[in-house]
């Protein structure tokens, strides 16, 4: 299972008088109330095939990136590369709060713009360009930043006037820990351009929101510096979109949790993507676990007629679905009737973005299908909340956490993360803290799509992708019991029902892939759902055995539990090894014996074995968790070059790193 949320902000616009009569009402209002009621049935909406900016490509540069900034004003812009949505999220944050100091920020996505424009940035008298990168995969940056980095490899640009800052986002469990930050950091100086901002790495490991509010606190006071102006925060309002209750909408004209287009789910055509994925109905699902209350899923999705095609090792995205439960906590916590239509209507008359998710929707819609209400609080909006806390001792604690001070830190660190404390429970432990319905839809971060390893091939199974995933489910210090999102939202979806058991999908590439040449061996390490992909990788050399093909050496090392309980696929695995398909099947499992047994023990035990299939040309996989198990048989595979290569330490090193290079060593990995 590879579980790596992805990032896409998009929607369909409302136009023409909605957004007239929603800039008109804000700019004329005296008050701070921010609620108005209109009959859309008199307001004219975009037909469902039409996109909004926010969406489209090129959107950002209608005008071009350069005269955009030039119209509205604007100083600052700010590119991020985001593949889980926090670079984003970042982005947007770091331009609210460029608003608290009298500076006015652009945020964009680089693969909307024309790259060309990098080079006129001196056009902008003042100006500064904010790189918020995240690395992907093995080093890699994320789709959305894949053309600017080539833009940047491929040639000799002049950035001379360029003022730029980075920040990074990383896993130090990782290997490749930040390297899209920390490239994009030393390239623009070597293209002339003039660092202004030290570099930032924010470790999603540890704690990436304390990473970041470090930065931005140096931040702020060398931006300041630069534009000479005060350092001291202005009391301004932070809002950024306009409440809109809306009465008697036409059924057809609201969102009903389509990501993109209006009745795209009810209108499906290709070709599938993240903007427009597929609904696929789920045609097999089952419990793979037994004797245990724990869960893992085989699930198959139909996806007959979708052309959606996919290979032995890529990643399919899921876009979930809240617990219906929590989302009626929300309506009761706040008192709001969930089913009441609205839009969120930007106040900026030049904003790109005109909602933050698509609109015109309802409550429990946007916080069942477009919010992630069950993240952890960032500071920013326990810094925006707070403002609506009566009980003055909740205030204080919510001003405290948002703080960038030590006590501050801490006191996050123990209720916040400790605790996990996400926004039900916030509210439920802070009952004076009532903020309006549209503040809190507007802090929170869009909902993201879930990416697993799938675990089938087309070779074999061409009009269904399967799924293997472990329910997560788990209880807090205060006993409370937590439940992944998209887990147990499958779990509980129907098998076989025309509407019902349909789940949005697309599928992602990866280079998570077999050796082009049959006869290449392979030894593929996977404990517990890590052993997905390489379901799919034999159900291929099964198939190309079967066709009469000379297949390489094929050596299994997968983990679990116990035998009686949570052994994946035992009878598949063990028919593959009785028929040839696999070479060697080797288990390890940890609880069946007084002394615990891992991937890792066999390994060793295999060592000469291993150094020969690597010595005669053989590829590596490793799938699973990348804080410990990746990093151990990283480490292993040093070791395993020092004693049966005779390598020194030195050379063994890299020696597993070229292995890498050439992609004989590849990683499917999550933390």
């Amino acid at each position: 299972m590879f579980n790596l949320n992805m990032v896409g902000y998009t929607d369909i616009i409302m136009i023409g008088g909605i957004t007239a009569i929603a800039v008109y009402l804000w700019v004329s209002s005296k008050t701070k109330q921010t609620t108005t009621m209109v009959d859309l049935k008199k307001l004219k909406v975009l037909p469902s095939n039409v996109e909004d900016n926010s969406g489209a490509k090129g959107a950002s540069s209608e005008k071009g990136l350069i005269e955009k900034m030039k119209s509205s004003g604007k100083t600052i812009v700010i590119f991020f590369g985001s593949q889980t949505g926090t670079g984003e999220e970042f982005a947007q944050r770091l331009a609210k709060n460029c608003r608290l100091y009298g500076l006015k920020a652009l945020v964009v996505d680089p693969e909307e713009i024309d790259l060309e424009d990098l080079q006129r940035l001196n056009e902008i008298e003042n100006s500064i360009a904010i790189f918020i990168m995240a690395t992907y995969g093995e080093g890699d940056p994320t789709d959305n930043a894949q053309e600017l980095y080539d833009y940047l490899q491929r040639g000799e640009w002049d950035l001379k006037g360029l003022k730029y800052g980075v920040f990074g986002l990383g896993n130090k469990t990782y290997e490749h820990y930040n390297e899209i930050g920390k490239y994009f950091d030393k390239r623009l100086e070597e293209l002339n351009g003039s660092r202004l901002i030290p570099l930032g790495l924010g470790d999603d490991d540890v704690n990436i929101e304390e990473d970041f509010v470090t930065w931005m606190d140096k931040f702020w006071p060398i931006v300041c510096e630069y534009y000479g102006i005060s350092a001291s925060e202005q009391d301004i309002s932070m809002r950024q979109y306009k409440l809109l209750n809306i009465d008697d909408v036409p059924e057809e004209k609201i969102f009903k949790g389509e990501v993109h287009r209006l009745n795209s789910y009810n209108r499906q055509k290709p070709p599938f993507d993240t903007k427009n994925p597929f609904m696929a109905p789920i045609s097999v699902k089952y419990n793979l676990f037994k004797g245990t209350d724990r869960k893992c899923l085989h699930i198959e999705l139909d996806i007959t007629g979708s052309r959606l095609r996919y290979e032995a090792g890529d990643h399919v995205a899921v876009y979930p679905a809240n617990d219906a439960e929590l989302v009626d906590k929300i309506g009761k916590l706040l008192n709001v009737d969930l089913d009441q239509t609205f839009s969120l209507i930007n106040i900026e008359e030049d904003a790109t973005k005109k909602h933050p998710f698509p609109c015109p929707t309802t409550f429990r819609t946007a916080l069942t299908y477009y919010l992630d209400i069950t993240s952890l609080p960032t500071t920013q909006l326990l810094k925006e909340l707070a403002q609506y806390a009566n009980d003055e001792n909740e205030k204080k604690s919510l001003q405290l956490m948002a703080s960038a001070s030590e006590e501050g830190k801490a006191h996050y660190n123990s209720f916040i993360r400790d605790e996990h404390t996400d926004l039900v429970n916030l509210l439920e432990k802070m009952t004076s803290l009532k903020p309006p319905i549209d503040h809190v839809m507007e802090l929170l971060p869009r909902l993201q799509a879930r990416y697993y390893s799938i675990s089938s091939s087309p070779k074999v199974h061409p009009n269904t992708i399967h799924i293997t995933c472990t329910v997560v489910e788990y209880e807090t210090k205060d006993g409370r019991q937590c439940k992944g999102v998209t887990t147990n939202w499958l779990l509980n979806k129907p098998v076989l029902d025309d509407l019902k058991s349909k789940v949005p999908i697309f599928v992602r590439k990866s280079q998570f892939r077999l050796p082009f040449k049959f006869q290449t061996s392979v030894i593929m390490i996977g404990p517990g759902t890590g052993l997905a992909p390489f379901r799919g990788f034999l159900q291929e050399r099964d198939y190309y055995r079967k066709e009469g093909r000379l297949v390489g050496k094929s050596l299994l090392y997968y983990g679990c539990r116990k035998r009686t309980e949570d052994y994946l696929y035992q009878e598949e695995l063990e028919e593959y090894e009785k028929n040839g398909t696999l070479t060697k099947l080797n288990v390890a499992f940890s609880r069946d014996q007084a002394e615990k047994v891992y991937v890792t023990h066999l390994l060793r035990k295999d060592s000469n074995l291993l150094w020969n299939i690597i010595k005669e040309g053989g590829h590596i996989y490793v799938c699973g968790d990348a804080k410990n198990m990746a990093r151990d048989v990283h480490d292993l595979l040093i070791d395993l070059c020092e004693k049966e290569g005779g390598m020194g330490k030195t050379q063994a090193v890299q020696y597993v790193k070229d292995l890498g290079q050439k992609s004989r060593y590849v990683l499917d990995v999550w933390s």
